[in-house]
């Protein structure tokens, strides 16, 4: 069962992020404050609850969270400062975004930029320990899946739609015939061979 707080009495932000490891599109990042006795059976690490669960806990932690928000850093950024820094700005974007300022950052992970006047706490693993983090990671994830999906709308040769970026074997296999997108990370993997092309 996922822990309501990391420390009793303290508002926490659990936040974290979406789309890291992605050859193509943004990164997004979420974070939520939730009250005290906030549950939901479903709630848990985005990776460990279904498409239609995810979809189905989103309005429910939006219309419960204290507060919550979603931010986007796009695949150019990315590629200029690298998506370890590209995934802490976009948690800090959503922490500055909130209504109610946190006294305590719980951050998916083991590592983070610190936030000016918050302190912070790495948890590994943190999605699968925290409720407010793995809300974070629930609203993070759907948010990019649905962005992914238009982006799909208008390269459909590379199967975003399924993907949402990731590195598949279809989706390789795809920019290894048509090349890149205008989307993708040049500095990803396998990006960074091929050129840019018109493929849609």
């Amino acid at each position: 069962m996922l822990k309501p707080s990391y420390t009793r009495g303290v508002i926490e932000a659990g936040c974290d992020e979406a789309g890291r490891g992605c050859l193509a599109g943004p990164v997004f990042a979420a974070s939520v404050i939730l009250p005290p006795d906030f549950y939901h059976p479903l709630l848990n690490d985005s990776k460990q609850v279904t498409e239609e669960h995810r979809d189905e806990l989103r309005p429910v932690i939006e219309q419960n969270a204290v507060a919550w928000a979603v931010a986007m850093i796009d695949h150019e950024e990315i590629d200029r400062i690298n998506i370890l820094k590209a995934s802490f700005k976009a948690m800090h974007v959503a922490v500055s975004k909130l209504t109610t300022r946190p006294e305590l950052l719980l951050i998916d992970g083991h590592i983070f930029s610190p936030y000016f006047g918050i302190v912070h706490q790495c948890v590994v693993k943190g999605d699968e320990l925290y409720s407010s983090i793995a809300a974070a990671s629930i609203l993070a994830k759907t948010y990019r899946d649905e962005y992914m999906q238009q982006l799909h709308l208008e390269y459909p040769a590379y199967g975003w739609d399924g993907n949402k970026g990731y590195a598949t074997r279809h989706h390789r296999a795809k920019i290894k015939e048509f090349g890149i997108s205008p989307y993708h990370r040049k500095t990803f993997g396998i990006c960074n061979e091929y050129t840019a092309t018109g493929i849609k």
